[in-house]
């Protein structure tokens, strides 16, 4: 006879329930530990599955180290003794059936076992992973090997942290099955992206890696797929522009209710949205490309319930964010203020090719690039959704961040000058050695930013041309990269690092040359759009976290003529980006949905006051 699962639960039944039957309805969200429940349920009541969660977080991050420990000591190995002797809990047992790990070949599970006794061994505790992964449909025996391969290398500390981080995401899934809840706008962006991923650059494609970089096959194709994802997600226009911006539109309704129940055409302006759409070298799937699938998300989801916004909403998936084939870093987001440099058009990239000849064979019209100027008055303001590319909301245990400012940065591109001479016989006194300067300009760039509690400074490029094991280095390029929350902080910085560059070049005896590259002031969020994208947050009770973007991002171009802020969104694998380790969840892309069609929502019922 089948069984019949029982029923999905409600927020109102865990509500109103009495704390036993409560606790009892979120058996088994914790391995063996229904402690964590229990103490979450004092909480009550939850508005939503979000704010539950994110209780039972907070129970165990405010638990002892000890009861952490154990935690985590109560849940099995992957693959292991309680797999073959069938003692596996429920939940666990369809886990890890699921990933295809109750039938490994006699070659995985003799490696899984070795796994599992050297990350014993190292840590002390078995390793956890979320087998059901990312997506909630479960990770493959190669994705879960790789893994486990990859955080056996890991510090201690980390890797206790990153135990704690998968058994919440086990809870999550988990509770979203007892709910009967799927994220399914999430699943939505989610495999928008995976599908957008299937295009990448020569070179990059037979290793499996992702790169897109501005107008080559991949990015063209790219560009088409977006296009057409617009148009199937119900937007009325789509076009791709003069500097191969994809552009849809979701058009208001013409005319707007009056309070007397009449109708009047409606003047309001366009709401601007958007992200980029190239990568850089082997990167990750979500940098930019998920703030246009969030908004398009909402716009289908409009589409489908045959709703109109009362203004226009633009979406745009910028062209070039990345400055990776060519140094014109904002090409897409620029043209649209104004700032496209026809110099430009005369770079070239590593094969040789011109802007302009790239331009030329992908079908652009360049005379229409100064068109592309938009009219400030013409819209309301933009926004920006963007997984967070940094470990913040991961190890807070947050979905969603409301981005206070996006730091000033100023880069530039150095060369030092020493002398090139045997490493054998020149005395240290008498060494004029060009990478040892860049190496000690590294560390000053290092303890200079650390001074400042929120600044950044990083040398992220040094290369020593046609160096040699036993020659003294007399060339060193390198590369300097400045942010701060204000422009005056990265200013002081700044010239306190080329001061000490100066200083540490003259006691050397070498030369140097240095190259400013770009330099990006500061972006402070509009105070009325970041208070909306609080007032967002709050509706889905979600804690509501402040931040600063460390990282460059389309909004801060815009933020040249628009009002702009940004939301992020929480990243896995300690938030890391620009990377092929970079990723999110379902359940996070669609709280950052919600949030979106929330804030759509307060716009049409503000047009309406």
């Amino acid at each position: 006879m089948a069984i019949i699962p029982p029923p999905p639960l409600t927020l109102e039944q865990l509500n109103h329930a009495s704390l036993e039957a409560a606790a009892a309805m979120l058996d088994g969200l914790y391995e063996h530990s229904p402690w964590i429940a229990l103490e979450a349920l004092a909480q009550r009541p939850f508005q939503s599955l979000a704010q539950l969660k994110y209780a039972m977080t907070q129970v165990l991050a405010h638990a002892p180290a000890a009861a952490q420990l154990a935690l985590i000591r109560a849940h099995p190995e992957l693959a292991g003794k309680a797999m073959v002797d069938k003692s596996l809990t429920v939940e666990s047992t369809n886990e890890q059936s699921k990933a295809g790990l109750t039938h490994c070949t006699e070659q995985e599970f003799a490696h899984i076992q070795q796994l599992n006794r050297d990350y014993n061994a190292k840590f002390g505790f078995p390793f956890i992973l979320a087998v059901r992964g990312p997506r909630g449909t479960g990770l493959n025996k190669r994705e879960i090997i790789a893994t486990f391969e990859r955080r056996l290398q890991g510090h201690p500390d980390f890797e206790l942290q990153e135990c704690l981080r998968n058994i919440h995401r086990i809870a999550e899934i988990r509770l979203n099955d007892k709910f009967g809840f799927t994220p399914e706008l999430g699943d939505l962006v989610w495999d928008w992206q995976e599908t957008l991923a299937q295009h990448t650059d020569p070179g990059y494609a037979e290793k499996g890696q992702l790169t897109v970089t501005y107008l080559t096959e991949a990015h063209r194709a790219c560009a088409a797929q977006i296009a057409q994802d617009m148009r199937d997600a119900g937007c009325d226009s789509v076009h791709i522009d003069a500097v191969a911006n994809v552009v849809g539109c979701y058009e208001k309704s013409s005319c707007l209710r009056t309070s007397d129940g009449g109708y009047t055409p409606k003047t309001l302006k366009t709401l601007l949205t958007g992200s980029h759409f190239d990568t850089v070298r082997n990167g990750g799937k979500y940098d930019g490309r998920l703030g246009v699938y969030v908004p398009l998300a909402c716009v289908r989801e409009l589409s489908i319930q045959q709703k109109r916004l009362p203004f226009d909403l633009e979406i745009i998936a910028f062209a070039e964010e990345e400055g990776q084939r060519f140094k014109a870093t904002f090409l897409g987001s620029g043209a649209l203020t104004g700032d496209f440099d026809p110099t430009w058009l005369d770079q070239v990239d590593a094969d040789g090719i011109t802007m302009r000849s790239a331009m030329q064979h992908a079908g652009l019209c360049i005379d229409d690039i100064a068109k592309l100027k938009r009219n400030p008055d013409d819209y309301m303001g933009f926004v920006e959704v963007h997984i967070e590319q940094g470990p913040v909301l991961n190890e807070l245990d947050i979905p969603l961040g409301v981005v206070t400012s996006i730091n000033a940065s100023v880069r530039y591109q150095g060369q030092i000058a020493g002398m090139a001479c045997h490493a054998g016989t020149t005395p240290m006194n008498r060494r004029r050695d060009a990478a040892a300067a860049a190496a000690e300009l590294t560390l000053y760039v290092e303890q200079r930013a650390n001074a400042d509690t929120d600044s950044v400074g990083t040398v992220g490029i040094l290369q020593v041309p046609n160096g040699s094991i036993n020659v003294v280095p007399g060339q060193c390029q390198f590369s300097l990269d400045l942010r701060a929350p204000i422009d005056a902080q990265r200013d002081r910085m700044e010239s306190d690092v080329l001061n000490a560059l100066k200083a540490i070049c003259t006691r050397r005896g070498v030369d140097y040359t240095l190259t400013e590259t770009m330099r990006a002031s500061a972006a402070p969020s509009a105070p009325e759009w970041q208070a909306r994208w609080e007032q967002a947050v709050d509706a889905l009770g979600v804690p509501l976290h402040h931040m600063p973007s460390g990282a460059g991002h389309d909004a801060m171009k815009l933020h040249d003529i628009l009002p702009q802020a940004m939301l992020f969104v929480r990243g896995q694998n300690s938030g890391i980006s620009h990377n092929p380790l970079e990723s999110s969840t379902n359940d996070d892309m669609q709280l950052a949905v919600q949030a979106f069609a929330h804030l759509l929502h307060a716009l049409a019922t503000e047009s309406q006051a």
